[in-house]
């Protein structure tokens, strides 16, 4: 799961950034939603009118936008009869991984032209900033340019993923090392460009959502 979770609108995992949705939620609002969910699903799969009635408390907003955050995670999941379980934690998202937005949609769908420099700037600040090597670094973005497609679908000056990733180690050593600086501006304007291109999620996690509130 999280080290710390995230609010599901902004990202942030220590306060807000000043437009979020939930702005006026503490920090332990957000981590209530979230056990909420999962401390349910811990105990067996539930429809989404179980998760609902279950809440410790009123379902909010904060707790659908809570829940589409853990289903765009790859966290939980839901089955072809409507049915909601949580995904083994073998079975999840290496932790080291981008795991909600902006940079989830980045790692999972791929850069696109016009978002190439902007995302791997992000996606390298990202890993730094969570001690991973110089080298281990240039090997998982390597490994994302191409099992995204990234890497196919062109818009690169350099003749190979190996050139780019040489031309952006300066951002793994720059002034912010330690902290991944600038990696949220980056990937909130490479976000932009791909979501126009590709849209934003999966089709399968916006229907899930919206089972949860129908329900």
């Amino acid at each position: 799961m999280y080290d710390r979770y995230p609010c599901p609108d902004c990202g942030e995992t220590n306060g807000h950034e000043p437009q979020c949705k939930h702005s006026t939620a503490s920090r332990a609002d957000v981590e209530k939603a979230y056990i909420d969910i999962i401390s349910r699903l811990m105990v067996s799969p539930a429809p989404g009118n179980e998760l609902r009635d279950t809440a410790d408390g009123e379902w909010s907003d904060l707790h659908d936008d809570a829940f589409a955050e853990l289903l765009s995670a790859g966290l939980v999941e839901m089955d072809g009869d409507g049915v909601f379980e949580l995904v083994p934690l073998d079975e999840a998202h290496d932790p080291v991984d981008p795991q909600y937005d902006p940079l989830a949609t980045i790692f999972k769908h791929g850069s696109v032209p016009g978002a190439h420099d902007n995302a791997i700037f992000a996606l390298v600040a990202w890993y730094e900033a969570r001690g991973l090597s110089w080298h281990e670094t240039k090997e998982r973005v390597i490994d994302w340019l191409h099992d995204t497609g990234a890497w196919e679908r062109g818009g690169f000056k350099e003749g190979s993923p190996e050139e780019v990733l040489a031309k952006k180690k300066h951002v793994y050593e720059g002034p912010g090392n330690g902290d991944g600086y600038g990696w949220k501006n980056k990937a909130k304007e490479a976000k932009r460009v791909i979501d126009r291109h590709i849209g934003t999620g999966s089709e399968n996690a916006r229907c899930a959502n919206r089972t949860v509130r129908s329900d």
